[in-house]
């Protein structure tokens, strides 16, 4: 037991089992059968004394020999242990390539919800080599060993399957990065820098920057509810939406009615939605036109008198929802030293150990910071989420985006 305890493959655990079992009763010959994933009153076979001790059945399903009579499939159909006497089979009958000569035949079922899918079955020519009486401890072991192989063959199985899904998230991210933006664009009068970290794979958070007419600059900033691939797929969408708007965008609401409308019609029919919050920098006013579906309010820290503000006074409902919206806007007058932080909720509702989240409080504090570049700033915020959470993994994508005024 403390060797089966240790093995971690299927087939090596039947071979030491096999070879274990061996010195307690040394058959003659043996035979496994399963009926899995075939119909009455087919059945294969999957172990035999006569094959290749190192066979992996599980390995070569295809290869597998099926019948549909004879001795084995009276065993197997029946479904009971069977201690059988003086037994002659045909040269016709499938049993006799892997039990002829032998004049005793041990039946032993291994049950799964109650129905006899695998049968092991022995053949012996000395009658002293097997009490009948022990056949119910047989079916016992045979059961238990059923049950652990089988554990080991689905934990395989698993593992196969995570394989496959991570390879392809895999993927899925490595097209969702390639959504983002590759460089941030030097734009007058602006300090840029962004972060983008998804808590798996695939995440729903996307941020943009959209050179505009008359010199001017969109950015985007959204978050997909939910997370991994569903989220990333619908942030694509997004993204699609917000890269193929007809003709100029001249109003952040022009954008967000235009994606809504189409996400509400076609996407987001199941309850999913999307809160975003775009804004179009004016260089030549210093001005940030803004509006917000659902977003979480950029905050804005006014470095020249130390005041701060909150961008919430053009908050409208998520898109997705309504595919008739109206979103509002407002205009906020930038001034130098005005440092702008975008974000989405992965950040401020970052938690620690304790299930506290990091809020906007904390946030404010690291904005406080008024002589470092935005880069430097994007790297106290993280340094401060980490400091909080204490290296509790991310529960949720985390997304920034500044802008500081030159």
């Amino acid at each position: 037991m403390r060797e089966l305890s240790q093995q971690t493959d299927p087939q090596e655990m039947v071979k030491l089992y096999r070879d274990r079992m061996g010195t307690y009763l040394p058959v003659e010959a043996y035979v496994a059968l399963s009926r899995r994933g075939l119909d009455r009153p087919g059945y294969k076979v999957t172990r035999s004394s006569k094959w290749e001790a190192d066979f992996d059945p599980w390995q070569n399903q295809d290869k597998l020999p099926v019948y549909e009579s004879g001795l084995l499939m009276d065993l197997i159909m029946e479904g009971e242990a069977a201690y059988l006497t003086e037994v002659d089979i045909p040269e016709d009958d499938p049993a006799h390539e892997y039990l002829a000569g032998m004049s005793i035949i041990i039946a032993v079922p291994s049950y799964d919800n109650g129905q006899a899918l695998n049968m092991f079955v022995m053949g012996l020519n000395d009658p002293d080599l097997f009490n009948p009486t022990e056949l119910p401890d047989a079916v016992w072991r045979t059961n238990l060993f059923g049950r652990a192989t089988n554990m080991l063959v689905l934990k395989r199985e698993r593992d196969r399957a995570y394989e496959q899904v991570d390879a392809e998230l895999k993927v899925v991210a490595d097209i969702q990065r390639s959504l983002l933006p590759k460089d941030l664009p030097e734009i007058p009068g602006l300090d840029l820098a962004a972060y983008y970290q998804t808590s798996a794979r695939a995440g729903g958070d996307y941020y943009d920057v959209f050179p505009l007419e008359d010199g001017k600059w969109g950015f985007l900033i959204a978050d997909v509810c939910g997370h991994g691939a569903p989220a990333a797929v619908l942030m694509a969408i997004m993204h699609a939406l917000a890269h193929t708007y007809p003709g100029t965008i001249t109003q952040p609401s022009e954008l967000l009615a235009y994606v809504n409308e189409r996400l509400a019609a076609h996407y987001t029919s199941d309850g999913n939605f999307i809160t975003a919050f775009y804004a179009i920098y004016d260089p030549s006013a210093l001005t940030l036109t803004y509006a917000s579906a659902g977003h979480n309010p950029p905050r804005l820290k006014r470095c020249s008198d130390g005041s701060m503000f909150v961008l919430d006074e053009a908050q409208s409902i998520p898109l997705g929802i309504l595919d008739d919206v109206q979103y509002v806007q407002a205009t906020m007058q930038l001034v130098r030293g005005d440092q702008v932080i975008l974000y989405t909720d992965g950040i401020t509702e970052a938690f620690n150990h304790e299930d506290d989240i990091f809020g906007t409080e904390r946030l404010d504090e690291v904005l406080a910071d008024c002589g470092i570049d935005a880069h430097a700033l994007i790297e106290s915020v993280l340094e401060s989420v980490e400091a909080f959470t204490e290296g509790r993994p991310a529960d949720d994508d985390r997304t920034l985006l500044v802008l500081k005024a030159r």
